[in-house]
């Protein structure tokens, strides 16, 4: 752990060199609350680091991953670019580097999640928001029944066959707390509180979240949540966003470019940067809007099924949970050879489009890998945080795949080192034997 921290503080120190004093303390002292509990490519030993802790966030890289990949590149890049901002962790962290960043997410939760923590705030104004909040808080009443009349039937007691995720007056607490944030005249504050309620509904709930999707708890049937709980927990995560904001609000890059969108569309929207690092989805068919299902619904980002549809047909397709069109025409030699056992054994798989999903994965990948190669630099860097899967016993080597249809774009591979090994499926196996590989590509 000694040895990681050492390593960690001397990256650190050659990226801000360039910085003011007062601006490389700063960075610093945000890094070092870093702890070393798991890999660089999982968001575990960074739940409690200011700005982090507003939402747990499990698949997302660790802030050290975000500066080893800067410190492997020969020039500290001006501007950096994350098509998959998840939780924002690389937007931050560039932030934090004096880097300019720009995020593309295609879920409205996470994307203002990511705003939320990008965002330049005034303290003091804050707190008059959030009296104003608990105002109107104080003399409010929802319907629940009306307001989520298009959610999931399981979101609300009495549920579906006696199983729910919130009684009814802990939903109409949530949903009182909702309105009040929705009311705020300044936008920002109000995109900062709502993710802050979205922070605690999961504490309050019936379930829990784990990278798999959702699952109801041991003993729900026996817990009790007060809706008093709902402030509680609201507030608590109000005060240590407040103190994140106050401590660590002035960094040596306050400036940042969100787009909001499907990041095989929304890449023609951006300028000329100098540096690009992601993790897609990984072609595992698990549709990764299921985990943010509470948020998402309780918080009115979804309203109706349609938009629910709306959502997952935009992300990545990586998963064969939604119907849509898996036309695609990625070919490389590896992919190709992979696709063929794929085909041969179809017959055995949980679901016929599997072959079909996997390749219309690859092509997905080639159109975001195409937008940025018009977007980098010339010698500019992609790198990206890939993970392999398995289907029928078919291995998928995601990382040589890339490589491949990466040179055909007109990219050079500058490495390709695994990162940690990765559990596959009961039904694999359920083996530590997927790798997870960092791809390091520069434009020729």
């Amino acid at each position: 752990m000694n040895i990681l921290l050492e390593e960690l503080n001397t990256n650190i120190s050659a990226l801000t060199s360039s910085l003011a004093t007062a601006p490389r303390s700063l960075a610093r002292e945000w890094f070092a609350r870093h702890d070393f509990l798991g890999p660089a490519s999982t968001n575990q030993d960074t739940h409690n680091l200011p700005f982090q802790r507003w939402y747990r966030f499990k698949e997302a890289f660790a802030p050290r991953a975000v500066i080893d990949a800067f410190s492997k590149l020969e020039t500290v890049p001006r501007t950096c670019i994350d098509p998959f901002g998840g939780s924002g962790t690389t937007a931050l962290t560039a932030q934090f580097l004096g880097i300019r960043p720009t995020t593309v997410e295609v879920n409205p939760f996470l994307a203002d999640l990511i705003e939320a923590k990008l965002q330049s705030y005034n303290s003091q104004s804050l707190l008059a928001s959030y009296n104003q909040i608990l105002d109107v808080v104080s003399c409010s009443t929802t319907e629940p029944s009306t307001i989520l009349a298009n959610a999931p039937r399981t979101l609300i007691a009495p549920g579906v066959n006696g199983r729910w995720i919130y009684s009814a007056a802990v939903a109409e607490r949530i949903l009182a707390y909702r309105t009040a944030i929705e009311a705020l005249n300044d936008p920002s504050h109000a995109r900062l509180f709502k993710v802050l309620l979205g922070s605690t509904l999961v504490e309050l709930s019936n379930v829990i979240i784990s990278g798999k999707g959702r699952r109801y708890r041991a003993g729900w049937e026996r817990r009790i949540v007060h809706p008093s709980q709902v402030g509680r927990a609201l507030q608590t995560a109000f005060l240590n966003a407040l103190e994140d904001v106050v401590r660590f609000g002035d960094r040596p890059c306050r400036d940042y470019s969100l787009l909001r969108g499907d990041a095989r569309t929304a890449l023609n929207e951006v300028t000329e940067v100098d540096f690009a690092l992601f993790s897609p989805p990984y072609p595992n068919s698990f549709d990764y809007t299921d985990i943010y299902n509470l948020e998402l619904w309780m918080l009115g980002y979804l309203k109706t099924a349609d938009d629910n549809r709306r959502l997952r047909t935009a992300t990545l397709r990586s998963h064969v949970q939604v119907k849509r069109s898996f036309d695609a025409v990625a070919s490389s030699p590896i992919l190709d050879r992979t696709m063929a056992h794929l085909s041969a054994r179809r017959g055995e798989m949980w679901n016929k489009n599997i072959p079909d999903m996997v390749r219309a994965y690859f092509d997905d990948l080639v159109a975001i890998l195409t937008a940025l190669h018009g977007k980098i630099t010339i010698g500019g860097s992609v790198m990206m945080v890939v993970g392999d899967s398995r289907y029928a016993g078919v291995s998928i080597d995601v990382g040589k795949i890339l490589v491949e249809l990466g040179g055909e774009i007109g990219f050079k591979l500058a490495d390709l080192s695994s990162m940690r090994s990765m559990r596959s499926s009961a039904q694999q196996g359920g083996t530590y034997d997927l790798d997870e590989t960092l791809v390091h590509l520069i434009k020729r």
